[in-house]
């Protein structure tokens, strides 16, 4: 089948499989780096946030008059909504990350569940199968033991080895 077809879901699942064994295998790994990025960034947001109030507090005693100050006053209210909504940015990425993984997961249990059903089926109908070879030969076994009987009790109405003969000549 050229490389269009998609995959069978038994390759599916041995893929997803292998995928599991290996993000088991760095999770612990990748969950620290990502941890240690997304720290970095915080704190360097909170220093930006940090060097701004700083300026501003350094302009406070420059500002003599009140439309000055007024503007200082907007600014150091504009930092702290600034602040605010970049902990709510935060929050809302790492929801929006666990919930692209939640989706990712879905689809690759979605796959896994297909496989085990698919399975499933094969199994009832190789026990079918079995359950119907056995009652076959059940069948077949009580008929010979019902023909033997047969043979042993009735030995006077079987043909006679010649009488075989003539009429398969015949």
């Amino acid at each position: 089948c050229p490389t269009s077809c998609p995959p069978t879901p038994q390759a599916a699942f041995a893929h997803l499989a292998l995928a599991f064994r290996c993000d088991t295998f760095t999770l612990q790994q990748r969950v620290q780096v990502e941890k240690r990025a997304r720290d970095a960034a915080e704190e360097n947001i909170q220093e930006e946030l940090g060097q701004c109030r700083a300026a501003l507090e350094r302009l406070g005693p420059s500002c003599t008059d009140a439309g000055c100050r007024e503007m200082l006053e907007q600014l150091q209210h504009s930092l702290t909504v600034l602040a605010a909504a970049i902990e709510r940015a935060t929050s809302a990425a790492e929801k929006l990350g666990a919930v692209h993984q939640e989706a990712r997961m879905s689809r690759a249990a979605e796959v896994m569940v297909q496989h085990v059903e698919n399975l499933k089926r094969h199994h009832m109908r190789e026990h079918a199968e079995l359950e119907e070879m056995k009652r076959l030969i059940q069948q077949n076994s009580r008929n010979r033991q019902l023909a033997e009987t047969q043979d042993d009790a009735e030995p006077r109405l079987r043909p006679h080895p010649l009488m075989r003969t003539f009429q398969q000549v015949t």
